[in-house]
């Protein structure tokens, strides 16, 4: 694969997987109510990160917003925090892969500066797709937490069975585990196409060489020397001297 095309490839993947995160962090789907033992209910709850939803069976749908703060949890205000700082660090990424692109020309910018900026772009993706990643994770962690201690509340031994609202993996975790691989792939395959785009450096020792004759046995032969600068040599009178042969013995 040529490094124009991973460079691209990576940041249309990029591209996705951000847009994925964003569209999951708005979504109210975050976890749905569990029908297992209640398939036919009236009304249907559904949560997100910024309010809750209930659906009516006559197709009705009111939401209501969290209108606290403090009152959340600190799991949830950190599941918040990850999201919104993957959207961040996602977009400056793109943003900065957009110009660094190989198949873009812009103004004298040379290979070497691109390559910092592509793998600048692909860090800030891979910690973007690491942050949606670890925000659904934690998210799903505190359902799974929740229902199996509303399960054990519901079949306590002893105890007349009760009925409560359990709530389970809502669409938005899924659209957010894709979006975070996404972007964690494309920024992976940025920081490969770096590589690529670095100018390799060539060192070479220049020597010139000059013809010097010298007489031998069998006649008058050429032979190549390095050549010395020497530096030119004044009279006492200022004027310029010039070396004889008796100056290299």
């Amino acid at each position: 694969m040529s490094v124009t095309m991973c460079q691209s490839v990576g940041f249309v993947v990029s591209m996705l997987g951000v847009g994925g995160v964003i569209a999951s962090t708005v979504m109210d789907q975050w976890s749905t109510q569990d029908l297992y033992n209640n398939p036919v209910t009236a009304v249907f709850n559904y949560q997100g990160l910024w309010r809750t939803c209930v659906r009516e069976s006559s197709g009705f749908t009111e939401c209501r917003s969290y209108f606290t703060i403090l009152g959340l949890p600190a799991m949830f205000q950190a599941v918040r925090a990850l999201m919104i700082v993957g959207i961040v660090l996602g977009g400056f990424s793109l943003l900065v892969a957009i110009f660094s692109l190989k198949c873009l020309r812009i103004g004298n910018m040379e290979d070497s500066a691109k390559a910092n900026m592509t793998l600048t772009a692909g860090i800030m993706c891979i910690v973007a797709g690491l942050c949606a990643i670890c925000g659904v994770s934690v998210f799903a962690n505190m359902l799974v937490t929740n229902f199996w201690m509303s399960t054990a509340n519901m079949y306590q031994p002893g105890m007349m069975q009760t009925l409560q609202t359990r709530y389970t993996f809502g669409a938005a975790l899924f659209v957010g585990w894709v979006a975070g691989g996404l972007a964690l792939v494309g920024g992976i395959m940025m920081c490969i196409a770096c590589r690529g785009l670095v100018p390799e450096e060539t060192h070479y020792k220049a020597v010139s060489y000059k013809s010097a004759g010298y007489k031998s046995g069998t006649g008058y032969e050429a032979k190549k020397v390095p050549v010395v600068e020497t530096n030119t040599i004044k009279s006492d009178d200022g004027r310029r001297s010039y070396p004889s042969k008796y100056d290299y013995v």
